[in-house]
């Protein structure tokens, strides 16, 4: 039977409300995927021990003798970075004179490659001179009306190590050897040398002492001043009315060694605050060392040798994280991934087993260029290394372009 108009317009109400609804339906559904979040992919990185166990260093012996005392450091590390005996406070001799030295310039200072003011010595300069030959202690000609260069007075103490030129120097800069002495233990405090004690200029008697932290302090600071480190390498000087003297230090240019003093008397007696140039991994460690307390110094020389050709073991050269080295990575649930690389290298100069230990972070993302930012490696090192404690940041980026999510992946992935 034919279908009426009633019927036929009621089948084609519902056709149209069902294609309507269907629509409807396809709208709402098309609109909340594409409208819909789509969670940024998290990295997967290599955990914090994977990382670090290839920066584990070994120990090795330092070849410390068995008399006296010292402590070994080096420029750019922090404090003392190994030492033996006792760590008190023990007479040092003529080391006194790097301080002389120091408290001089720091009250009369000298441009490096300056010869510095004149000094006119005078009858009592030859003064000095009689009463440090009556004290036994090392001496030095002096002729009235002679004419130093300043520069030529701090080679006539440090080089030959002359007694009575120290006295000379400390009265021409503070007036008397008293106003010298109370500069002396100003800059010593100013700087934190509590266990460094100086009683005359010259270091002659048991009441000039100090620790050997404090004297691998002093021989640093002696190294930084332009004028004093590159007298203390001096092997020769000619010097007015005293003519050539040599440097006291017998292993001055062997061994790389650069300085610095030396030091002789019955209380302390052989001792050698040094400072020596040592190759370590390609690249130039300037260590600075004292032992005190030697039977003479043909026994302290050999010890200090030992020393110095163990010590360039105890250093590594660590390579904390190499370009293109690849610690992670991430992979996006529209099929997206790229590996998380090291973007730069890294690395640092640490002395024996310094704790290194490394945070890894990598934020989240949806899309990303190669070669993008999206984290960092950060690297703690503990205060043997080249500069002392510190934390290194080494950043982390994309290997590969990471593309957003697709409409298309959206509206088939409900």
């Amino acid at each position: 039977m034919p279908l009426t108009r009633r019927q036929i317009y009621r089948r084609r109400r519902l056709a149209v409300f069902g294609v309507l609804a269907l629509l409807i339906g396809l709208f709402g559904y098309s609109a909340g995927a594409l409208l819909r979040p789509v969670p940024a992919a998290a990295a997967t990185l290599e955990s914090s021990d994977a990382l670090t166990t290839s920066l584990v260093q070994q120990t090795t012996p330092v070849a410390w003798p068995g008399f006296g005392r010292g402590a070994i450091g080096a420029v750019g590390f922090d404090g003392v970075l190994s030492s033996s005996g006792e760590q008190t406070p023990f007479p040092i001799a003529s080391i006194t004179k790097t301080i002389t030295s120091l408290v001089v310039l720091e009250a009369k200072p000298l441009a490096a490659g300056d010869q510095g003011p004149s000094i006119t010595l005078t009858d009592a300069d030859v003064g000095f001179y009689y009463d440090t030959i009556a004290e036994n202690g090392s001496a030095a000609p002096v002729v009235a009306g002679s004419v130093f260069t300043q520069r030529q007075m701090l080679e006539a103490l440090l080089l030959p190590s002359a007694n009575n030129y120290s006295i000379s120097l400390a009265v021409w800069a503070f007036g008397s050897v008293d106003a010298y002495l109370d500069a002396a233990r100003a800059w010593l405090d100013a700087r934190g040398l509590t266990g460094t004690t100086v009683t005359n200029t010259s270091g002659l008697g048991e009441t000039n002492v100090s620790t050997p932290s404090d004297l691998v302090t002093i021989g640093k600071l002696v190294l930084a001043d332009p004028v004093l480190s590159s007298i203390v390498k001096e092997p020769t000087a000619v010097l007015p009315a005293i003519g050539e003297v040599e440097n006291t230090n017998a292993l001055l240019g062997q061994y790389g060694v650069t300085g610095m003093k030396t030091g002789t008397d019955d209380a302390s007696g052989a001792c050698l605050l040094f400072s020596a140039d040592l190759q370590v991994e390609g690249r130039t460690v300037t260590v600075v060392g004292v032992i005190l307390g030697a039977d003479d110094h043909t026994v302290l020389n050999e010890a200090v040798v030992s020393l110095l050709q163990s010590v360039p073991a105890g250093f590594h050269q660590v390579q904390l994280a190499t370009a293109g080295q690849s610690v992670g990575s991430y992979s996006t649930a529209w099929d997206q991934a790229a590996k998380v690389v090291v973007a730069s290298d890294a690395n640092v100069l640490v002395w024996q087993d310094t704790p290194i230990t490394v945070e890894s972070r990598a934020r989240a993302i949806d899309a990303g260029a190669a070669g993008s930012t999206v984290g960092k490696l950060s690297y703690t090192v503990g205060a043997g290394a080249e500069g002392g404690a510190a934390t290194i940041d080494v950043p982390l980026a994309l290997d590969a372009n990471v593309a957003p999510v697709t409409p298309w992946w959206r509206l088939t992935n409900p």
